[in-house]
């Protein structure tokens, strides 16, 4: 099997980093930085970010493990005390995967030039420096409403942890494949009227936004990566037909990630 392992670049993080390189290659394994079968994140959620998109190339044949070596992350599932049996795990036992579903942004501009299209392990988020975006909201091809307010955040089910929930969204169990339109401080007026409340779109749903009004320049966000946009004629969100692969060597159910990360004290 190959395997290559990304660290966040700390003492710590690159130490493990080191060790379980030269054990698996010990046990035979090759280290193939362009297409492994495992990428092994090594430092935190950011990281496990990362590690998805330096190898979003390869999401059919390559899965992912995290260690965490920082505070507990909701990917990364182990710890540094862990790692001798982690090797172990990996070198000796085939591991079991766990798909997971992405959403899939897709940028046309007003001159109709070649299309931007991202995917998203946690969320992509639409926002503007120039005040308040000012979107049509289509789903399925129909209006649903004239969005005006500080921004929109798309999420898949995983990623309905992290900004969604700070914005309260709602969690999502990943085995339903689905996106969530959560919106960030929007207005309601006599002029304007959203729902105000979160939007669960299935498989089959396309969500359109289309700006409205003048130009502006809108900041959009897919995880970790920000980039301004002009000229945005729309942004098209949906599930993606592409799935993140998570290497499993033990059972960890998506409910305990979440009492863990959010509700129990003893972590």
């Amino acid at each position: 099997m190959k395997f290559a392992i990304v660290s966040k670049g700390d003492e710590r993080s690159n130490k493990i980093q080191a060790t379980m390189k030269q054990y698996l290659t010990d046990f035979e394994m090759a280290y193939d930085e362009n297409n492994p079968d495992l990428v092994i994140s090594v430092g935190g959620d950011g990281t496990f970010l990362e590690a998805f998109h330096q190898y979003i190339h390869c999401l059919d044949s390559t899965s992912f493990i995290g260690v965490h070596t920082g505070h507990l992350g909701f990917y990364a599932d182990w710890t540094p005390e862990e790692v001798e049996k982690l090797i172990i795990e990996i070198a000796k036992t085939p591991f079991q995967v766990v798909e997971y579903p992405l959403l899939e942004v897709t940028i046309r501009d007003m001159e109709g030039g070649e299309e931007s299209r991202y995917l998203a392990l946690n969320e992509a988020t639409i926002k503007t420096a120039e005040g308040s975006v000012v979107f049509d909201v289509e789903i399925k091809g129909n209006h649903f409403e004239t969005f005006r307010g500080d921004g929109l955040c798309i999420s898949t089910p995983s990623g309905s942890t992290a900004y969604n929930k700070a914005l309260g969204g709602g969690i999502i169990h990943p085995s339903l494949e689905a996106i969530q339109l959560t919106e960030i401080a929007s207005i309601n007026n006599r002029v304007f009227r959203t729902i105000g409340s979160p939007l669960i779109l299935p498989k089959h749903h396309t969500c359109m936004l289309k700006p409205i009004g003048r130009k502006k320049t809108f900041l959009i966000a897919v995880d970790h990566f920000t980039e301004n946009y002009s000229n945005v004629k729309s942004i098209q969100c949906r599930v993606a037909k592409e799935r993140v692969r998570f290497a499993r060597f033990r059972p960890f159910p998506f409910w305990d990630r979440v009492r863990d990360s959010f509700v129990d004290d003893d972590v």
